[in-house]
């Protein structure tokens, strides 16, 4: 005759078990797509030299502000200008990418993905 219903192995409770497997990947989509949105609306200030250079980024890693204060600006010295706004700038994508770990919903083993 016809074949079992659905395709799946052990028929109808195949069919469940796949049917309860989707579900858990629309949700997790779900999650994960509202995780991404307050990401994106984070931002994050990194600062260097004791404050007097200050880079503010968002959570999808667009810097939005630079603030450097005068005293920081010495023209016979601007390499020491330049690190202190690349360490601020990777102090600021350090905090962003550990919020992005923190916030991002983990994975129940045994899915697959």
């Amino acid at each position: 005759m016809g074949k079992g219903r659905g395709g799946f192995p052990g028929g109808a409770m195949g069919g469940a078990n796949m049917a309860n497997l989707m579900k858990q990947a629309q949700r997790m989509q779900r999650q994960m797509e509202e995780a991404q949105a307050k990401l994106e609306e984070t931002e994050v200030t990194g600062t260097a030299g004791g404050g007097v250079v200050e880079v503010t980024v968002t959570g999808s890693k667009e810097i939005t502000k630079v603030h450097i204060d005068p005293e920081a600006v010495d023209p016979d010295d601007v390499e020491m200008l330049e690190d202190l706004v690349m360490a601020a700038t990777n102090e600021a994508l350090h905090k962003i990418d550990e919020i992005t770990a923190a916030s991002m919903p983990k994975m129940p083993g045994g899915l697959g993905f």
